[in-house]
């Protein structure tokens, strides 16, 4: 049976920020009361947490290379993952291991993106342009962009040193943002973080 329709629906963006907790009491308090009288609102609100966790699912399982809000981060962490994070400055690097009880493997990259549309972030390898996130989502006011690798696939190396790079894209052309190194180590037992 389906919902009837609603004569003001909350946007999607709206139902997010609500869920995730990002608005003020006053905000929220109409969202509630709206909520409690309004199937198609409260069902709307429903399929986005069965998507967040079904992202959380994939997310755990490390089969996702994403770039994620801080917002995010600290939802999954407030959850119960147990996160391994590495800050890396702007063009610098960064020494780097995930262990087995590590959940998700979290990179923030500081970056000057002040006057930045649009943003790809491509990883560096063997072949360069390996891979390519394109139009990443960032917070220029942060000045970060934080992102998941595919941690199994990270767990996986052998002692190997990767390049990941911020490009901004104008209609003239791409600007190198900024590069950064990764110095990973496999885990050994009963080594240091």
């Amino acid at each position: 049976m389906s919902q009837p329709g609603c004569a003001s629906p909350i946007p999607a963006a709206t139902l997010l920020e609500y869920w995730l907790g990002e608005l003020d009491e006053a905000q929220e308090g109409r969202l509630d009361e709206h909520l409690l009288g309004c199937g198609h609102c409260s069902a709307n609100l429903q399929s986005l947490v069965d998507v967040a966790g079904e992202v959380r699912a994939a997310v755990s399982a490390g089969a996702v290379h994403a770039v994620l809000t801080d917002a995010f981060v600290k939802r999954l962490a407030a959850q119960g993952l147990r996160l391994r994070e590495y800050r890396v400055p702007h063009n610098g690097s960064v020494y780097c291991t995930v262990a087995p009880e590590d959940d998700l493997l979290i990179t923030r990259l500081d970056a000057p993106l002040t006057g930045v549309e649009r943003l790809d972030l491509e990883h560096l390898g063997e072949d360069p342009g390996l891979e390519r996130l394109r139009d990443v989502p960032f917070d220029a006011a942060a000045g970060e962009v934080v992102y998941t690798s595919r941690i199994e696939r990270v767990r996986a190396l052998p002692a190997t040193t990767l390049r990941v790079r911020l490009l901004a894209v104008a209609p003239s052309g791409e600007r190198l943002v900024g590069e950064y190194t990764f110095h990973h180590t496999p885990h050994r037992p009963g080594g240091s973080r």
